[in-house]
């Protein structure tokens, strides 16, 4: 997506060769144009997958995938990072270790929210060593769901994610793909 590949190099600032600042836009403040047209493109990618839901993790993802679950006119679903005290009824966890915080968390949905035989499509911010993404589905198919695309914002093409989801068949369509982020410049496939 062009106008996703300005706005990274205009403000986005690689920070050394595996991380990636977006905040100007994404996952601090954000564009909500921006969110817009993204969601727009997840929307007119998928639409023929019969998506059900969308689901993402919190709390970047939740941006484009709800742009993304208004154009499709499904509900969103955002995976918890943090049990909440009010989930306390029959929850599915797995943990996943975030690849920029370098720690792991456990990752949390209701079961009530996610049922059997949907097609669910996974948004999120970034892809690099696919954790998240991993993380998502074994919920998913877990509570009898199938994974019927995962939509990306920001793939880092140099780190492994991408590999391992093709690798299990997932139809993955990313808006921006970096293939190497160097002495402060970032390059695209």
């Amino acid at each position: 997506m062009r106008k996703l590949e300005e706005k990274i190099l205009a403000e986005g600032m690689a920070l050394s060769n595996s991380i990636l600042k977006v905040d100007s836009f994404l996952n601090h403040q954000v564009d909500v144009n921006l969110m817009k047209e993204i969601g727009e493109e997840f929307g007119k990618y998928f639409k023929c997958k019969n998506i059900s839901k969308v689901v993402t993790i919190e709390s970047s993802g939740i941006s484009p995938a709800t742009m993304t679950a208004l154009y499709l006119n499904v509900p969103l679903v955002f995976l918890k990072k943090q049990k909440p005290n009010t989930l306390n009824d029959d929850i599915l966890q797995t943990t996943v270790k975030s690849f920029t915080k370098n720690e792991s968390y456990e990752l949390t949905v209701s079961k009530k929210f996610i049922t059997k035989d949907e097609n669910i499509l996974i948004i999120d911010d970034f892809l690099a060593n696919g954790e998240a993404a991993n993380g998502a589905i074994r919920l998913i198919e877990e509570l009898g769901a199938k994974v019927a695309g995962i939509g990306i914002v920001i793939e880092k093409s140099f780190q492994p994610g991408r590999k391992s989801l093709d690798e299990k068949g997932y139809d993955v369509y990313s808006l921006a793909r970096i293939k190497e982020l160097s002495d402060g410049k970032i390059f695209f496939e």
